[in-house]
């Protein structure tokens, strides 16, 4: 069985070597003493969302801290290409089911998108709300799939925020039933961002779809069947791992 890997803050694993001491106490550090009730002689592993990777002997168990002794250091290479998962708003949190699989699947990015069939809108508070929860949910898929490195949320984008950024992609792939072209048979490009985009419950609209592959989308199909928006894209995510990660 895989060591429990604990999320520390940003820069927090900065500069730590083999035989230094590490404290890891706050929520991280009261959940494994206390709800893990990990002891003295168990390894954990450390990672603080930026692709460093400690493996760390715990020395010493408080109530709310492991008192731990670093083993090893390793910091893991950013991914090329990135793959990042374009999400159409959803109801019934069937959007943030889907950033949790595809965290879990290796995502790079996740984009909020207000597309024109979304009937769920995000504005004002509501906005910022929804927002730090599906930063806590990737932040929690990434923890429970032992990931050194957490998936990015970018801000709400708009078709037109989109289409600017697929101008600026090493690729851009719309995944749309009516398509003709398999995602399977897509060649990958060898760095930069892998766009994946995933429409609303009511699929993406038709001017939307122009907007799209004007600024350089390919539509392409995942199969003969239509899947729910918060199993598509996790599907094409482990199509494009089989052909570059899981190798």
């Amino acid at each position: 069985m895989t060591l429990p890997l604990f999320l520390v803050a940003d820069g927090a694993l900065a500069g730590l070597a083999a035989g230094a001491a590490y404290l890891l106490d706050g929520p991280e550090g009261r959940h494994a003493a206390t709800v893990r009730r990990i002891g003295v002689g168990e390894q954990v592993l450390l990672a603080d969302g930026s692709g460093v990777r400690v493996t760390a002997d715990v020395a010493a168990a408080d109530k709310d801290a492991l008192h731990l002794r670093v083993v090893a250091v390793e910091t893991e290479p950013a991914p090329a290409p990135r793959f990042v998962l374009v999400q159409a708003l959803a109801k019934g949190d069937r959007d943030d089911q889907a950033i949790e699989a595809a965290t879990e699947l290796g995502v790079d990015e996740v984009v909020p998108w207000q597309s024109a069939r979304s009937i769920v809108v995000w504005r004002g508070d509501r906005e910022a709300k929804a927002l730090r929860k599906w930063e806590t949910t990737v932040r929690a898929a990434a923890k429970q799939s032992r990931r050194s490195r957490v998936p990015i949320v970018a801000p709400r984008a708009t078709t037109p925020e989109l289409a600017r950024r697929i101008r600026h992609s090493a690729l851009t792939l719309v995944l749309h039933e009516g398509a003709t072209e398999p995602l399977a048979a897509v060649q990958l490009p060898a760095a930069g961002d892998v766009l994946v985009i995933v429409g609303p419950e009511g699929g993406i609209a038709p001017e939307e779809l122009t907007v799209l592959e004007e600024a350089g989308g390919r539509a392409v199909r995942l199969g003969d069947t239509v899947l729910r928006s918060s199993s598509a894209g996790p599907a094409a995510l482990a199509v494009l791992s089989v052909a570059t990660r899981w190798r």
